[in-house]
């Protein structure tokens, strides 16, 4: 079983895809990470994207695809991966049903987590971590049990991501939509689109992914 999850920052994807992935024995699959692990091991694919990075430039789609096609190769994925994060364009989209079918794989369901941009701009301007151990906690919705003092370690100093302000945050979620739209539609054309409720708790929103993928 194949998917692909999206929504914009903070919707949620990683820690549904954890979930999908122990529950389902897929495997999660961030281009943003995958990249980092080929650069580091210096193969052919991390070179040739070191040097368009290092250069201030932009991964092609072709080295991406690459990347991913050399990923699902894999042992590990041969029950099945979760895409996160990619593809964001319909060329993109167009290019991996590509690649799949080359391989005689499809996608088998694509997944948006719904969210309420007002309600998410509360949520991510929320989140702050203890700067000692990295718990993370929320303003509204994760308090610490003492104010000002760390549940897990006691520490006394907490810091909040830069990008964390109610401007970025809307600027992202605005080039998501902006980007999203044609794959939603793209996918909804190949029946293959689906959504749930990405403002739900975190239990109700595995709850629905498990009910859409049985």
């Amino acid at each position: 079983m194949n998917l692909i999850l999206l929504g914009p920052p903070g919707a949620g994807k990683g820690t549904q895809a954890k979930r999908l992935q122990d529950g389902y024995g897929l495997v999660q699959l961030s281009t943003g990470d995958m990249l980092r692990a080929e650069v580091a091991s210096g193969s052919y694919l991390g070179k040739q994207a070191k040097e368009v990075m290092d250069s201030g430039g932009l991964v092609s789609d072709e080295l991406i695809i690459n990347m991913i096609s050399g990923r699902i190769d894999k042992d590990d994925c041969k029950a099945g991966f979760i895409l996160d994060g990619f593809p964001r364009t319909t060329p993109q989209a167009e290019a991996l049903d590509s690649m799949l079918q080359d391989k005689g794989l499809t996608i088998d369901h694509v997944i948006e987590m719904t969210v309420d941009d007002d309600a998410m701009v509360t949520r991510i301007t929320g989140r702050f971590s203890c700067s000692n151990c990295g718990a993370g906690y929320h303003d509204e919705f994760q308090k610490t049990e003492k104010d000002g003092v760390c549940d897990k370690c006691d520490g006394t100093e907490f810091t909040r991501r830069a990008d964390d302000n109610a401007e970025t945050v809307r600027t992202r979620l605005e080039a998501y939509h902006e980007q999203t739209a044609p794959i939603l539609t793209y996918y909804r054309e190949k029946g293959v689109m689906e959504s749930v409720d990405g403002m739900a708790l975190i239990d109700d929103v595995t709850e629905q992914l498990n009910a859409l993928l049985g």
